[in-house]
């Protein structure tokens, strides 16, 4: 198996490293081994505590007949991060040691960023505050990290210490990687990309596409071919000392900038204390009619807090590493209706870590206290749905807050605040390792008016999932044995305080929900997780966003043919506005066995109430003691959709806006498999390691800034393929030439930024460089090779004339015709074409994946015919406008194809954003039969 992470370097030549199985994950070489274990929570004691409470998991590798055993360390940040135990703790540096900086120039930007966001926006003029604010370049970071995943993949991690770059600048990163021992840093010998910095802007600006890194000197050389391989722009800044001083020295100034012991940066900090005197609530009456609460609906379904969140899903690409086995949007009618998100471990899609968020800003106006227990448990019910291993305890929690402090009583809220997170965190036994804090939410105007935005803390959450197979989203399905049931996790009285519904009123109200006993929340969550692994849930969705009544419409929206009779009447609460639109923790599922779901859940002592069952009609009704209701959900859809049509015009061409505000629950998934596919991996001969030492060799060909490298190279190893890495520096160094190589895959992502265009620039990698462009040359030029160029790769084989080398360039690459970039899980129809790879697939409609922002094929000739075509033929469901809704080309010999969608991340039923709830037992998908169809034909050329 050829490694399709990155090669070792030595004298300037390239060679691969074996591994024994599951090359392509995103781990280190050790995790290349891992094998789950089933027992694996059984290994805690075993292998000691935890690093961080509940978050240990245990696995066994295998290297021929050594076992290994080790675990793994899942973190929360600012983002999600997970690495084997032992990478997860810095080694000590020792003198000598090479401090190393990588990434981009230094710019007179991100200046004083943490002192600015401390205080109110207005406080200072404004080029200091523009000043402030930090800006990226994400590809520069993508090369950064490629560089340090290389050395993270070593059998031996060469990075001592390492420490990312962002508030406080260099100050900050390098600082603390010599926190240790003492290091010096020659200020000149950092990136400056303006030369009229001081050496306090040199030091103190935040770019964030860098990083810093201690490395032994005899791994430098290894480093810098890893980094010139990458395009990875590194920096030799300094050394470690011995003596605990932090230098920045200045060769070119009269005294250096610092020279200061250690201890002045890292000794005790004294303590600050604030003064506040607590100021009076902003409680106000709720004005309402209680017996008809049909009159609020409409303006509960329009506030943004509950519309339809299309406007930003439909731009974020939700596909990327082929290791998303749940994002926002669900059903066959595509919509954002899912409260948490899961990323598998790995492509065996087993295991996996889910993630949500809560915040109760509204409710925290009444109760600074209560509104931090429910942001607490709306990050823990948006979660229950997907199986957590080891419960609570196993779930972790970011706390970040944003808040206008020092504003009278403001500091006084927010003690309450942070006491009343702490206190009910400890109470579930959930921990919290990490936070971040804004205390600058206000805004100063000229004229002396001030604004304060609701002191709010965000809780995010993360745990680790153990069958990705087995979580459940908040789409209900047409059964009527299957009842719907609404499971309290507070045990109190409804409220409508802080709602969306007092929102539209605008007022706050008077009693916010709150959760005052920690125990039986805890129960709940634990009943329903009992619930969800034991197979009785088949659909959950929260009420923390809108109330009951729009949770259970919620629950209809993402399928055209469903509805549900509801019965209220025997419910305690009389106010009908209470009952249908408190936000008072808890969810409602769809079960299939009601009487073991209520036995279950009174065994746990949890209040529920069964509510009805679903129907085929698309409507709901209500019934009441004293009324019954009837709510058009068509009608009510189009409502909650329409906010996120009056946003996504502002950043979408306004008519196709509009087009795809009226098209958007019209264009359904629906497919049309191949009559012979068959499920099962077995039946054609796969495996999840399937390639042996005689199988033909594939390459994954990528630029700087391509992000879809990994699950292109499983989709070509799960069909047989042995996989090579290759850099487009590879080739043009002459490293590599191709030579033993049939087939070729160019990935997607955004090579050069994409500033030129449609792979304008990686395009020019190979027409200005001689050794790359003849390798390239020489592959077309052989009878028995094969191509495929999938997003930007697709833009690449388009702009080269890789399907029509005997011609001029038919087609070309446009924009997008909606003006912005396009993410979205749509259907596609396989069109009868000489393509090798589409063979299996001719005839069928299926899902797939899109995510690009130039996708647009434009015809310059007449006779065209696609490959692949978009199954609907308006916006959105032909996401970019390409004549004749073409989603991809092939050469005449079938050999070559260029395709936009990724069907490299749709192989597998989980990676799905919808799979045919029939097809339960499915392996894999009929995309990975054009893999396979592939290596088949290498076969046959091979003899």
């Amino acid at each position: 198996v050829y490694m399709t992470s990155y090669p070792r370097l030595e004298d300037d030549r390239c060679w691969e490293q074996s591994v024994p199985e599951r090359p392509w994950l995103y781990q280190s070489p050790l995790d290349i081994l891992i094998k789950a274990s089933n027992g694996a929570s059984d290994f805690g004691n075993k292998f000691g505590q935890p690093l961080i409470c509940g978050s240990l998991l245990t696995f066994e590798a295998m290297q021929g007949e050594e076992i290994m055993a080790f675990d793994k360390v899942i973190m929360l940040a600012g983002g999600i991060g997970m690495a084997t135990r032992d990478q997860s703790l810095k080694n000590k540096p020792s003198k000598g040691d090479l401090i190393i900086v990588m990434g981009g120039d230094n710019y007179r930007i991100g200046m004083g960023g943490g002192a600015v966001s401390s205080v109110a926006t207005g406080e200072f003029g404004k080029t200091i505050e523009l000043n402030a604010i930090q800006r990226s370049n994400p590809e520069m970071q993508k090369r950064v990290y490629n560089a340090i995943r290389a050395l993270a993949e070593q059998v031996d991690n060469p990075i001592v210490s390492i420490h990312d770059h962002g508030a406080g600048g260099h100050l900050n990163c390098l600082s603390e990687l010599v926190e240790e021992n003492g290091g010096s840093i020659d200020i000149r010998k950092l990136p400056i990309g303006d030369p009229t910095l001081s050496a306090k802007e040199i030091i103190g600006n935040e770019s964030q596409e860098r990083m810093g890194l201690v490395i032994k000197e005899k791994d430098l050389h290894l480093l810098e071919k890893i980094a010139e391989r990458e395009r990875a722009p590194l920096y030799l800044v300094g050394q470690i000392t011995d003596d605990h001083y932090f230098r920045m020295e200045d060769p070119n100034g009269e005294q250096d900038p610092i020279h200061l012991a250690l201890h002045h940066f890292f000794g005790s900090s004294p303590q600050t204390i604030l003064e506040d005197e607590a100021a009076s609530s902003l409680k106000q009456t709720l004005n309402y009619n209680p017996a008809r609460p049909q009159d609020y609906l409409e303006d509960v379904l329009r506030i943004e807090a509950v519309a339809c969140k299309d406007w930003l899903t439909n731009k974020v690409d939700r596909s990327v590493t082929g290791r998303v086995a749940a994002q926002q949007t669900v059903g066959p009618v595509q919509l954002p209706l899912r409260d948490y998100g899961i990323m598998a471990l790995d492509y065996e899609g087993k295991r996996g870590e889910v993630t949500s968020i809560g915040h109760a800003p509204a409710a925290a106006l009444i109760d600074a206290a209560a509104g931090s227990r429910l942001a607490i448990a709306e990050a823990l019910t948006n979660m229950v749905g997907a199986p957590v291993e080891q419960g609570l305890r196993g779930i972790s929690l970011s706390a970040n807050w944003m808040w206008p402090a020092k504003n009278e009583g403001e500091n006084a809220r927010l003690f309450d605040a942070v006491q009343a997170v702490s206190d009910f965190a400890i109470a579930l036994g959930v921990n919290i390792p990490t936070g971040k804090d804004s205390l600058s939410m206000s805004q100063k105007y000229p004229d002396g008016r001030k604004v304060l935005s609701p002191g709010t803390v965000i809780i995010s959450a993360i745990a680790e999932v153990n069958d990705i197979a087995k979580a459940v989203g908040p789409v209900m399905r047409d059964e009527m044995d299957e009842p719907l049931v609404w499971i309290d996790f507070t045990k109190g009285d409804l409220a409508l305080g802080g709602s969306a519904f007092a929102q539209t009123l605008s007022e706050i109200g008077e009693e916010a929900p709150d959760v005052a006993d920690a125990a039986y929340f805890a129960k709940a969550f634990q009943a329903t997780q009992a619930l969800l692994i034991t197979g009785h849930l088949t659909a959950l969705h929260d009420i923390s966003a809108g109330g009951l009544l729009v949770c259970l419409l919620e629950m209809c929206f993402a399928q055209n043919r469903v509805g549900a009779h509801i019965d209220l009447s025997r419910h305690a609460e009389k106010d009908l506005c209470k009952l249908l639109y408190s936000e008072n923790p808890g969810v409602v599922v769809q079960v299939k066995n009601e009487k073991e779901v209520g036995k279950i859940l009174s065994q746990f002592g949890i209040k529920h109430y069964f509510l009805g069952q679903p129907t085929s009609a698309h409507e709901l009704i209500i019934k009441t003691s004293g009324d019954s209701f009837t709510f058009d959900m068509h009608a009510l859809r189009g409502v909650w959709l329409r906010t996120s049509y009056l946003l996504d015009k502002h950043q979408t061409r306004p008519d196709l806006a509009l087009e795809r505000f009226h098209n958007l629950t019209k264009q359904e998934l629906r497919y049309q498999f191949p009559n012979d596919f068959k499920s099962r991996l077995e039946a054609y001969g796969l495996k999840h390691d399937t390639a042996d030492a005689n199988s033909p060799v594939a390459a994954i060909i990528r630029e700087k800034g391509v992000n879809g490298d990994r699950e292109m190279a499983y989709s070509l190893h799960m069909a047989g393929f042995r996989v090579k890495d290759i850099h487009m520096t590879d080739l043009i160094s002459g490293r590599e030439d191709l030579s033993d190589v049939h087939m070729i895959a160019f990935v997607g992502g955004f090579s050069n930024s994409d500033v030129l265009g449609s792979a304008k620039g990686w395009a020019g990698a190979f027409l200005y460089n001689d050794k790359a462009r003849k390798a390239l040359e020489d592959f077309y030029d052989r009878k028995d090779t094969l191509s495929l160029g999938v997003c930007n790769g697709c833009q690449l084989m388009v702009e080269l004339n890789l399907l029509f080398r005997d011609r001029s360039a038919p087609v070309k690459m446009q924009h997008n015709e909606s003006g912005k970039f396009e993410s979205a899980f749509l259907t596609v129809k396989v069109e009868e074409s000489a393509s090798v790879m589409l063979q299996p697939l001719l005839g069928s409609t299926v899902g797939i994946w899109v995510a690009h922002g130039e996708g647009k094929f434009a015809f310059q000739v007449e006779g065209l015919k696609p490959a692949v075509s978009y199954a609907y033929g308006a916006y959105p469901g032909n996401p970019n406008g390409s004549a004749m809704d073409t989603a991809a080309l092939c050469s005449a010999d079938g050999r070559h194809l260029a395709i936009m969608p990724h069907l490299e991340r749709a192989i597998f039923p989980w990676q799905w954003a919808y799979y045919p709830e029939s097809r339960t037992q499915d392996q894999l998908s009929p995309w990975l039969l054009a893999f396979k169809a592939a290596k088949d034909w290498v076969e046959v050329q091979r003899g």
